[in-house]
């Protein structure tokens, strides 16, 4: 909600400079992260697949995209973009089952014990980069079809949060009466929000006339930025903000 928020304010307070705009596009996309990770203890994003019923395409979902582009001439332009990603997921241990007792909430292998419950927590990412860009049509804009090709720097706003039950595998305590080896659970809510990282995107794309001052585009975009924790996940190497975009968008020319 406070991502939205904020992308909301800033549209607001660019409407009054579109008068000097040559052109606004509205987007509809859909973002999949690239989720860059290596099998080690602190990659979050290996972390959450590889112990959570989590996977890849739970954290695939559609976003929406606000952008204004001037024209330098009819080959190059500069383009403002502001997009928004959001997802949050709940996700069970996979290989684990919760049991209490008078000393706490224990970890048990689930392929040996029932349990009480499976133990299980949210995992939420959110991203809002906001991106310049320099756009270049090769064949000029006066064509039935309209090939471009562009990329640039950003500042994501980025937040992570991890809520609920946690695994303490670094916590080893061994259970005499079933002769295993058991994990302490806690309650965590870990998160770091509204960090500011810098990025770099590039595009590619077409956009279709429909009308005099109408037109359709259609755009892949690869976005790459690595965060670094620095609370909550102290401890835990860069995380990817990283992704791909497929996004459709109608854009009104000035």
């Amino acid at each position: 909600m406070k991502k939205t928020l904020i992308l909301l304010t800033t549209l607001i307070l660019m409407i009054p400079g579109f008068v000097f705009s040559d052109l606004v596009t509205f987007k509809v996309g859909y973002f999949i992260p690239r989720t860059q990770y290596e099998v080690r203890e602190d990659n979050l994003w290996w972390i959450e697949f590889d112990q959570m019923s989590f996977s890849k395409t739970n954290y695939q979902t559609t976003n929406f995209g606000f952008g204004y582009e001037y024209f330098f001439s009819k080959h190059l332009s500069l383009v403002l973009n502001i997009e928004g990603y959001s997802k949050n997921k709940l996700g069970q241990y996979i290989d684990y089952v919760a049991i209490e007792d008078f000393d706490g909430v224990w970890a048990y292998p689930i392929e040996d014990f029932y349990g009480d419950w499976i133990p299980s927590h949210s995992f939420s990412v959110s991203i809002t980069p906001f991106q310049l860009s320099v756009k270049i049509a090769p064949f000029g804009r006066r064509m039935k079809v309209i090939p471009y090709i562009g990329g640039g720097v950003g500042v994501y706003l980025w937040s992570v949060r991890l809520r609920g039950e946690v695994i303490d595998f670094s916590d080893e305590w061994w259970d005499q009466d079933y002769e295993v080896v058991v994990y302490p659970i806690k309650q965590w809510d870990a998160r770091e929000e509204n960090k500011l990282k810098v990025g770099f995107q590039g595009f590619a794309g077409i956009m279709i006339p429909l009308a005099n001052r109408i037109s359709l585009e259609a755009e892949f975009k690869y976005n790459y930025a690595m965060a670094d924790f620095t609370e909550a996940f102290e401890g835990f190497e860069r995380f990817d903000l990283s992704g791909y975009q497929i996004s459709i968008g109608m854009n009104y020319w000035f």
